[in-house]
């Protein structure tokens, strides 16, 4: 869909927002705001939470742009604190910005929240009656502001937006008209963008459900629908083809350990490979190389004793339990860390891909699971690893089984990364369009919703807000 220009344009006077319609105005964001309601954080130490008290809202409790996510999970303070802030109390239609460090998220107050407050990590912007404050919602919205923000940040641990950048925040003001037309256009555009989004999300998720479908059907049932089946003795497991049998990996492991403790100290930029849990993802047996640490190697027999094979498989121990990967064939010379266990198989019985396979399984990830022990940190025993009970077809048909779950888990995972580009380009497309429409590249004054649709509530509300 492409939109004209407008007929004329001037020089905005700022340079890197460039020409803008010839009747907008450039103005600062204080000179849209209520005279009487100047922009303000709110309140900085709320106290308890009180049962029945005053509602506030804090960064954490906003959406980037859809509200509170949750009425009942706002915190209240007392009705005397409120009061003592009450140049932060809200109205219906009133702007919240967070200005902590999550700055930049924004919302419209809805009714049911007109007298509650804010803490000092969000600000009020209230739009006086001369403008229409959805207008302003989408042009605070725009990269551009954003950018403004941005580039009057410091700090490195804690980067926060001051009140002073927020006020002076550039932003173009059309007509009253046309800034109700711009705002119900964008209230169109990005709300159909937005289930084109959530269209691509289900789809994706639904892939990631079928993924894990066929990897638990294959390595549990097989291939072929039509082979006898048998009870095979463990409740969790039911029913697997007869000719196949179940044992605990340890039954055709030659080796098993875990990495060494205290290599931070041999950390260097040009040393060997050293795997840690991050080079495990949690949903494929290949290694991500793309976080790799390296280290220098201490001499002995330690260095050795966590060096790694080719088809060795590696399993973490210590978080993300039912993360595995299989070393490939190509890999330099690597160590594991000591949150990693590493299993090295006689191949007699396992093959490594299959085993990991069944590792990233349902009934492997439900095992792993349920032995983790500890607090806050899950961890897995070596004998847990050793323990890890797994299906065994003959050898030629663990072959053949994986061999078709590399080929099933590529396409399904091709099919997800194209989801993934669709919603990285519709997010540009929404952002760009946001863009356009607030600093008047395009000019949507004629825009009507297309014949049969309805205009958004917040649109349809736009000339009483």
């Amino acid at each position: 869909m492409s939109f004209p220009r407008y007929p004329e344009y001037k020089d905005s006077g700022v340079e890197w927002l460039g020409e803008v319609p010839a009747h907008w105005e450039t103005l600062r964001l204080k000179q849209v705001v209520s005279a009487d309601r100047p922009i303000t954080y709110g309140i900085v130490q709320a106290g308890e939470n009180v049962e029945g008290g005053i509602p506030y809202i804090r960064p954490a409790d906003m959406l980037e742009e859809d509200g509170v996510r949750s009425m009942e999970g706002l915190l209240k303070t007392s009705r005397e604190i409120a009061a003592s802030y009450s140049r932060s109390s809200l109205s219906a239609g009133d702007i919240v910005c967070s200005i902590g460090p999550s700055f930049g998220k924004l919302m419209l107050v809805p009714e049911e929240l007109s007298g509650a407050n804010l803490t000092q990590g969000t600000a009020r912007v209230a739009i006086d009656e001369q403008h229409v404050r959805k207008y302003f919602f989408w042009a605070l919205r725009a990269p551009e502001s954003f950018n403004q923000w941005e580039s009057s940040v410091g700090g490195a641990t804690f980067r926060a937006l001051n009140l002073g950048p927020l006020a002076d925040t550039r932003v173009l003001s059309p007509r009253r008209s046309e800034q109700a037309a711009i705002a119900a256009f964008l209230d169109y555009e990005t709300a159909r963008i937005d289930a084109l989004v959530e269209e691509q999300q289900r789809l994706i998720e639904l892939l990631k459900e079928k993924r894990q479908a066929v990897i638990s059907h294959a390595v549990t049932k097989g291939l072929d629908p039509g082979v006898p089946m048998k009870d095979s003795g463990v409740e969790w497991l039911g029913e697997v083809p007869a000719h196949w049998d179940t044992l605990p990996i340890k039954r055709d492991l030659e080796f098993l350990t875990s990495g060494s403790r205290g290599w931070a100290s041999h950390y260097s930029d040009d040393g060997a490979a050293f795997i840690r849990i991050g080079n495990l993802t949690r949903d494929n047996i290949n290694l991500d190389f793309s976080d790799l640490q390296r280290v220098s190697v201490p001499e002995g027999s330690e260095g050795e004793r966590t060096k790694i094979k080719e088809h060795d498989l590696l399993f973490s121990i210590t978080a993300y339990l039912g993360s595995v990967a299989v070393v490939p064939t190509e890999l330099e010379t690597a160590y594991v860390s000591q949150h990693i266990a590493l299993a090295r198989l006689f191949k007699e019985r396992l093959l490594p891909r299959w085993v990991a396979y069944v590792t990233l399984s349902d009934v492997g990830k439900n095992y792993l699971s349920s032995q983790g022990y500890g607090g806050t940190k899950v961890q897995l025993s070596l004998e847990d690893v050793a323990e890890l009970l797994v299906t065994a077809p003959p050898l030629d048909e663990q072959a053949a089984i994986t061999s078709f779950l590399d080929h099933e888990i590529a396409r399904i995972d091709a099919l997800a990364e194209e989801g993934d580009s669709v919603i990285k380009l519709l997010q540009e497309r929404r952002s760009a369009l946001i863009s356009a429409a607030v600093t008047g590249k395009i000019d949507v004054r004629g825009w009507q919703p297309p014949a049969g649709s309805s205009a958004p509530a917040e649109t349809t509300q736009m000339e009483a807000i």
